[in-house]
């Protein structure tokens, strides 16, 4: 990084004062951070100043310096640091960031910082004869697919040709740059296509289903390498030393002695559980929507989705929760296929506290806050 420092005292003001709507936006900007941090407001603060005056003079650092009770060369440093800050007057009606970096290089950017030069001035940081523009080369500016592109002041114009930068130029100069729309210059939205959408306009098409797994083979053909078994003293044919494979085919017999459909190959471990019935007697009773049904959601283990179930099932509040009998928690935990984790994550004794208190009584009885 290049030496940043102050412009020359002959052209810095004597004082420096934010207008009343600037200086209420920095009061309510300070008491945004903590007691005792106050002094983070420092970047915002320098910000506003030079959106104020076009550019960070030696009395807005001083002047910022002294409403966050900080030494002048604190803000000197972060006012010298950070590149963004405009050290010397800038333009009065453009300042105009050139991109520089390899994207925008390749795609013509030394074209525009040739009309900077001769539209504007042959060197960066300097002032047109009349004062209101002024231009320099910055890095990433961050719209690389709509490159080449400059910066005036915060807008972006992008897809730029020589022509194109001229023109918006002579518009700023004039007066007339808000007449100019930021943003591409060419025919693209954004960073669509250039034209519109070539690609992606048809809907998704239907996911092919996955092949049948094969169904895994009752021998073991090839037995792993040493290197993958672990260290024993025991006889390698010792047969208590099993592959993956032989335990996998030794769980599937135990399982189908004992009934046991978890292991692979049981005979219904991928069928799932039905639902239960909604004209069950176990399903719990439902109620008509509430003006102002509870936030379900404060219960652990309910989020938007099974929130939006309930409510389908007529279950609104915490009340209706923490009445649950055992059935009926079973009814819902088999509809949600929770496989038991209403009874594991306490919902009734959550519903209960909430329906008692709120979030106070639920703190006091679990000692932290619902969710």
């Amino acid at each position: 990084m290049s030496v940043r420092r102050l412009a020359e005292d002959t052209v810095q003001p004597a004082s420096f004062a934010f207008n009343a709507q600037n200086a209420a936006w920095a009061e309510a900007t300070i008491k945004k951070y903590p007691k005792g941090r106050e002094q983070s407001a420092v970047i915002p603060l320098l910000m506003r100043a030079q959106e104020q005056d076009g550019w960070v003079t030696k009395a807005a650092i001083e002047s910022v310096a002294d409403m966050l009770g900080m030494a002048y060369i604190r803000v000197l440093e972060v006012a010298t640091f950070y590149t963004q800050f405009q050290l010397a007057p800038v333009g009065t009606r453009a300042h105009v960031q050139v991109c520089g970096t390899t994207p925008c290089m390749l795609r013509g950017a030394e074209d525009l910082i040739k009309v900077c030069k001769s539209r504007i001035h042959a060197e960066p940081f300097h002032l047109n004869e009349t004062g209101t523009l002024s231009w320099e080369e910055v890095e990433c500016q961050g719209a690389c697919v709509n490159a080449p592109m400059v910066m005036i002041f915060k807008d972006t114009f992008e897809d730029l040709t020589p022509e194109r930068l001229e023109e918006i130029i002579d518009s700023f100069d004039a007066g007339r740059g808000a007449e100019i729309t930021p943003g591409p210059q060419i025919d693209r939205v954004y960073s669509a296509p250039e034209g519109g959408l070539t690609s992606l306009t048809t809907p998704d098409a239907e996911p092919k289903k996955a092949p049948a797994r094969k169904a895994e083979k009752d021998a073991v053909s090839v037995p792993p390498s040493n290197a993958a078994k672990p260290r024993t003293d025991a006889d390698e044919t010792d047969p208590a030393l099993k592959t993956p494979a032989t335990a996998k085919v030794e769980a599937a017999a135990n399982a189908e002695v004992k009934g046991d459909t978890r292991a692979e190959g049981g005979a219904t471990a991928s069928k799932k559980a039905a639902k239960p019935a909604l004209d069950d007697p176990n399903r719990p009773a439902a109620v008509e929507r509430p003006a102002a049904p509870d936030d379900l959601k404060l219960i652990s283990g309910v989020g938007p989705k099974i929130e939006g179930i309930l409510h389908e099932l007529g279950i609104f509040t915490f009340a209706q929760v923490a009445a649950w009998r055992e059935n009926e928690r079973a009814w819902v935990d088999s509809y949600l296929n929770f496989k038991g984790r209403i009874d594991r994550d306490d919902w009734v004794r959550q519903a209960d506290a909430l329906a008692r208190g709120g979030e106070a009584e639920y703190i006091r009885v679990f000692g932290k806050k619902p969710r």
